[in-house]
């Protein structure tokens, strides 16, 4: 049978592995075997940041509005039930930056 040459598979295959773990310290970013177990770790994290990052903006939001309805002598629950009994369909998003940077439209929500 013929032999089969794969070294510059491979060697692609390391190099791109250690591209990816360029910052890593020590030896996580300049040995393969390391460097590789680094990268899925990194890649793992990654993943469940990018999860985790919907749920931090969601809170970041909704301790916006709370903050901004007690100042207008009401609750986050309260608020946000109004809103859904008088038809008023804004998104968390929208809300908080209503609250932060036009505190006076703000308050016309709280109103109705």
């Amino acid at each position: 049978m013929v032999r089969i040459k794969r070294g510059n598979v491979a060697r692609k295959r390391r190099k791109k592995i250690l591209q990816y773990a360029k910052g890593y310290r020590g030896a996580h970013s300049k040995l393969f075997r390391v460097a590789n177990q680094q990268v899925m770790k990194a890649l793992r994290y990654a993943y469940v940041g990018r999860k985790r990052k919907k749920r931090i903006f969601r809170q970041i939001w909704i301790t916006r509005i709370n903050a901004a309805a007690k100042l207008n002598g009401s609750n986050y629950n309260q608020f946000i039930h109004n809103l859904k009994l008088s038809n008023i369909t804004l998104n968390r998003k929208m809300l908080s930056q209503i609250a932060l940077l036009h505190p006076t439209a703000f308050k016309q929500l709280m109103d109705k």
